[in-house]
C-alpha cells in the first residue's frame, strides 16, 4: 500500500457526527501518527485542544471511513477522464459527432484512444462501423473500447498499426481486441500516463476514496504503466494504491510489487460484448460465450499464488466462468488443505452470475466476492441489457448480493472505473435500491462492503473503520439528516430512533442527493480539501 512521506499531523476533528462503532454517539475525533487515537463526545474533545497540531471545526459535517474502491483501472480511468468519453452518447449520430470533434481538437496524438460506447443503449442498437470511423477522424489511428472494455471498434489506420490483423470489421473481441489495445495503448507516452493517473487519483480523493485495488494486467495495460502508478501515488499526496498483476506468472507479479496474481485474470469476458462464458446460449446469440480459463488452469494458479504467499484472483462474469472458478479452487484446495485456501483470501472479480451452489462453494473456499452494484443499475431490469443478452427470468438472477451476505460471503464493492464511474454512494445506493427487491442488500452492509470490505480484501481487517488504532482514512462530508436502518429491516423502512446505538447514515432513497466530499484524509494526511472549505 502507498503513502505519501509527508509526516501527518495530530488533529482534532469537534462538533460534527462521527460514523465510528467505538461510539455511535461520537460527534470528535483524534488522529495521531496516522491513525485513529480517539473518538468521543464534543464535551471530552476539550481534553485534547491543546495537545494537536489542527482544530477541525466540522460544524455538523458526517465523518466516515474513507471508501475503497475494490476494482479500478487507474489510468484508463484517467484517460477517459482527460479525454474522449462516450458514455454519455445517447446515439450513434451522438458519438460520431464527439469523435470528429475530439479527432480536430486533438491533431498531434499518435492515436486517437476513446471509451465508453453502448449499443445496446442507442437507437438501432448497432456500433460505428470502421468505415464511418474512418471518415470521422480523416483516417487517423483510432481505439475506441465499449464499456464493458471487452470489445472495441477501430478504424482502418489502426489495424494497419497492429501485426496480424486484416481489414476486420465490427467490434473486435478475444485476441483481436487485445492486439489492437496494446497497439493502441503502446503511443500512450510516459507523460500522458501519468498526467491521466493523477487525474484519476486527484478524482478519486475528491470523492472520498482513500484506496483503490487497481487491476492490471499484460492485457489491460503494461509492466511500466503499473510501476509507474505504485511509484507516483507513494510519493504524492493521494489515494492508496493496492496492485494487482493479472499474469499466471506469479514471480512476475511479486516482482512487479503486486499483493497479488489477481484482478483481471480472464475466465470470461463480458455479457455485452457476448464474451461472458454461459451454460446456456445467449438469449440474442447462438453461442455461449468465451472461456480463457479452464477449470485445471485455475487450479494450477491458485497452488502457486497460494505456495508463494501471495492472492489469486480471477475475472468471472458468466456462470460456467464462475463454475469453472470454484471447481478450481476446490481441487487446489483438496491439494494444499482448506485452511490455506481460505487464510490466502483469494478473490473473485465481478461474480455476476452465480446459483445457490456456486454461493456455498464461495463460503467453503473463502473466496470474496469484487463485485460492482453499479452493473445494475446500469444494466439491470427488465429492458436493461441483461434481460436483452439473457432473457428476463436469467436476468433477475444476477449480482445477488444479499444471497451472498445471508451465506458469509465477504463483499468487497468498487466500480471497475471506467467501466463505470468512480462513485462510492451512488455504488452504496445501488446495492440498497437493485432492480431485484431480493438481492437489495441494507445501506449498513452496502457501506461496510466499501469501506471495510475493501481492507479485508487485501487482508487488512483492522482498518475501514474509524476507533482507536485504525489508520486515519477517513472522509469529511456535508449530508442532510442521518438515518439508521436496522440489519433486518426492508430498504424503505428507516429508523430515526437514538436508542438503536448504531451510527446513522446518510438517505441514500432515489431522487435524493448525495453527500457531497468536504475532505478526504489517507493515513493522517489530507489529500483533498473542497475549495471553499
Amino acid at each position: 500500500m502507498s503513502e505519501s512521506t509527508a509526516q501527518p499531523k495530530t488533529v482534532l476533528l469537534r462538533r460534527g457526527e462521527v460514523h465510528s462503532p467505538a461510539d455511535p454517539f461520537a460527534t470528535a475525533m483524534v488522529v495521531e501518527r496516522g491513525q485513529v487515537a480517539w473518538v468521543g463526545s464534543e464535551g471530552a474533545a476539550d481534553a485534547f485542544a491543546d495537545g494537536v497540531d489542527e482544530v477541525v471545526d466540522l460544524d455538523g459535517a458526517l465523518v466516515t471511513p474513507a471508501f475503497t474502491d475494490a476494482h479500478v483501472h487507474t489510468t484508463a480511468t484517467g484517460l477517459a477522464l482527460t479525454g474522449l468519453d462516450l458514455s454519455g452518447a445517447p446515439s450513434l449520430e451522438a458519438a460520431l459527432a464527439l469523435v470528429r470533434d475530439f479527432a480536430a481538437a486533438r491533431p498531434h496524438d499518435r492515436v486517437l484512444l476513446g471509451h465508453g460506447w453502448d449499443a445496446a443503449r442507442w437507437p438501432g442498437g448497432r456500433p460505428p462501423t470502421r468505415a464511418e470511423l474512418d471518415e470521422a477522424t480523416g483516417g487517423r489511428p483510432l481505439y475506441l473500447s465499449r464499456i464493458d472494455v471487452h470489445s472495441a471498434v477501430v478504424t482502418t489506420a489502426l489495424l494497419d498499426l497492429t501485426p496480424g490483423l486484416g481489414p476486420v470489421d465490427g467490434p473486435l473481441v478475444a485476441d483481436a481486441h487485445h492486439a489492437v489495445r496494446a497497439t493502441a495503448l503502446a503511443a500512450v507516452t510516459a507523460e500522458q500516463r501519468a498526467e491521466a493517473q493523477r487525474a484519476a487519483l486527484a478524482h478519486a480523493a475528491s470523492l472520498g476514496i482513500g484506496s483503490v485495488h487497481e487491476c492490471a494486467g499484460p492485457e489491460i495495460s503494461s509492466e511500466d504503466d503499473f510501476t509507474d502508478l505504485l511509484r507516483l501515488a507513494a510519493a504524492e499526496p493521494a489515494p492508496r494504491v493496492v496492485g494487482y498483476w493479472a499474469e499466471q506468472d506469479v514471480r512476475k507479479a511479486r516482482e512487479l510489487g503486486a499483493i497479488g496474481a489477481a484482478g483481471d485474470l480472464f475466465v470470461d469476458g463480458a455479457l455485452g460484448s457476448h464474451t461472458a462464458c454461459l451454460h446456456q446460449p445467449y438469449a440474442d446469440a447462438g453461442h455461449t460465450g468465451t472461456a480463457y480459463l479452464d477449470a485445471a488452469a485455475v487450479a494450477a494458479h491458485v497452488v502457486a499464488c497460494t505456495e508463494a504467499g501471495l492472492q489469486a484472483g480471477f475475472h468471472a462474469i458468466g456462470d460456467a466462468a464462475v463454475t469453472a472458478v470454484v471447481e478450481g479452487v476446490r481441487t487446489a484446495a483438496e491439494k494444499l488443505g482448506l485452511a490455506r485456501i481460505r487464510a490466502a483470501r483469494h478473490r473473485v472479480e465481478h461474480a455476476e452470475m452465480l446459483t445457490p451452489d456456486t454461493i456455498a462453494a464461495f463460503v467453503e473456499l473463502g473466496l470474496t466476492a469484487s463485485v460492482q452494484p453499479a452493473f445494475d443499475a446500469l444494466w439491470g431490469g427488465e429492458d436493461g441489457m441483461y434481460a436483452q443478452r439473457l432473457g428476463a427470468e436469467r436476468a433477475r438472477t444476477l449480482n445477488p448480493f444479499a444471497a451472498l451476505l445471508r451465506g458469509g460471503v465477504p463483499l468487497a464493492f468498487g466500480s471497475d472505473s471506467p467501466v463505470t464511474p468512480l462513485d462510492p454512494w451512488g455504488t452504496v445506493r445501488a446495492a440498497a435500491f437493485h432492480h431485484t427487491p431480493e438481492h437489495r442488500v441494507s445501506v449498513r452492509a452496502a457501506f461496510t462492503a466499501h469501506t471495510r470490505g475493501g481492507w479485508r480484501a487485501v487482508g487488512r481487517d483492522d482498518a475501514g473503520v474509524l476507533v482507536p488504532g485504525a489508520p486515519a482514512d477517513y472522509a469529511v462530508w456535508r449530508t442532510d439528516e442521518l438515518v439508521v436502518q436496522a440489519p433486518d429491516d426492508r430498504v424503505a423502512r428507516w429508523s430515526t430512533d437514538p436508542r438503536s446505538g448504531t451510527p446513522g447514515l446518510p438517505d441514500l432513497t432515489p431522487g435524493r442527493e448525495l453527500p457531497v466530499c468536504l475532505r478526504t484524509v489517507v493515513g493522517g494526511r489530507t489529500v483533498f480539501v473542497r475549495p471553499g472549505e
